[in-house]
């Protein structure tokens, strides 16, 4: 809400409380003295004189409240003997969105995924001339070292990338994947070189207050960048306001990221990739993993301090469990056969299937690896027990194999005739 000075001295008072009432801007000549009145109500954001700064701030605020009240998705790690390697509980999604994650960054990115991708955010933008423009600017100009300014940018690229790692659309993040990996190159390649304390003020769900509460000394992974500030006063800032929907919590976490121990999940300050370079704004890296230290009231009890510690891949029991899943997907190089197996140990075999058929229209006709799709296929197809379907890929499997055989065979009586000719 804008008001001028004097009429938000008669009205502020009496819609502080009103909980659709979210952020207020004070835009007057006066900037002193409204000052002393606006001092009094949180939710008044600023007191502006100039046009050009409230716009800018306008923005800001909407930037940081979507922060705050998009939801977070994250997973648990239960420690404990043999946690983790079941892959129906918690821990199992923990550690698959890890494999996950890696797989999807170790994959080569094409020209026909990301001709896929600029399609579909076409479509979804079909009507809106401003996001249609900055898709065009993006096809022409993108690079590597550009893509955290595109991601601190108010445009398709932040918004589409944000709902698609929070809502775990995995298609919509393959195709992410290449300008994901750059943006994990660019953060590793201006990562923090001290120790930090960083904030981030957040609207959570009651029921997802509960569990964070029981989940105090295990590990918990992020699904998505996580934008955090150095200062812990802009953080709770944004909590002030009462949100518009109904039974959320305001939080504030508070995180000690040594660098140390971001060996394979970098963060990094891009204030200065930013349009709003105040924002003091750090950026760890899907996947981050922290230890949940402490869940406690703060002392004016107006919000929940959540204490986290910044954590490696090589905690003794995440080492263990790790290690544990990628042996048993083996080590063969990532690609779209590996995602495939993933996908079916995560129970989704419509992607899986999906994805080991990509890989078949993709491959020569002569590859030898086809022999393994269809075998792949075919087990998937049991999987879901359509045991008809299953039979009909072990047999073309069969058949191939045959085929192979023979060919082989006539290729070394071929070669014993020419060697008998000599």
């Amino acid at each position: 809400m804008i008001v001028s000075g004097r009429l938000g001295q008669a009205i502020v008072p009496s819609i502080h409380k009103v909980r659709q009432v979210i952020s207020i801007f004070v835009y007057c000549i006066d900037k002193e003295r409204n000052k002393q009145w606006a001092v009094n109500f949180p939710k008044v954001k600023a007191v502006i004189v100039e046009l050009d700064e409230l716009v800018s701030r306008i923005k800001d605020d909407y930037k940081i409240q979507k922060i705050v009240e998009e939801p977070l998705s994250i997973n648990t790690f239960t420690t404990g003997s043999g946690a983790g390697k079941s892959t129906s509980n918690v821990n199992g999604k923990f550690v698959f969105s890890q494999v996950l994650i890696d797989c999807l960054l170790r994959l080569k990115s094409t020209q026909t995924d990301i001709k896929e991708l600029i399609k579909i955010c076409k479509s979804a933008y079909e009507g809106n001339d401003k996001e249609l423009s900055n898709l065009r600017e993006f096809r022409k100009n993108y690079s590597p070292e550009e893509v955290l300014k595109w991601y601190t940018r108010e445009s398709f690229f932040y918004k589409t990338l944000n709902t698609v790692l929070r809502t775990e659309n995995i298609h919509m993040i393959f195709l992410f994947r290449a300008f994901i990996s750059d943006i994990q190159r660019q953060l590793k390649n201006h990562q923090t070189n001290n120790p930090l304390r960083v904030y981030r003020g957040q609207k959570i769900l009651a029921d997802e207050l509960k569990s964070l509460k029981q989940c105090c000394g295990q590990f918990i992974s992020v699904n998505s960048f996580f934008s955090t500030s150095t200062d812990d006063r802009a953080a709770v800032k944004f909590l002030s306001g009462s949100s518009a929907t109904e039974n959320l919590e305001s939080v504030l976490f508070e995180i000690v990221a040594d660098p140390k121990m971001a060996t394979t999940k970098p963060f990094a300050d891009i204030s200065k990739f930013s349009e709003y370079p105040d924002e003091s704004e750090i950026l760890f890296t899907l996947g981050s993993i922290f230890r949940l230290d402490s869940v406690n009231r703060s002392s004016d009890d107006q919000i929940w301090i959540i204490q986290m510690t910044l954590c490696s891949e090589k905690e003794h029991d995440l080492k263990d469990v790790l290690i544990y899943m990628k042996q048993q997907l083996g080590n063969e190089e990532a690609s779209l056969r590996t995602l495939g197996k993933i996908l079916s140990k995560m129970g989704k075999f419509d992607l899986a299937e999906q994805y080991f058929t990509r890989l078949l229209n993709e491959i020569s006709p002569n590859d030898p690896l086809i022999f393994e799709l269809y075998k792949d296929l075919g087990d998937l197809a049991s999987l879901t027990h359509d045991y008809e379907k299953s039979i009909e890929w072990h047999k073309k499997a069969i058949t191939l194999k045959n085929s192979i055989g023979k060919f082989i065979e006539r290729r070394f009586y071929l070669k014993m005739d020419i060697i008998r000719s000599k």
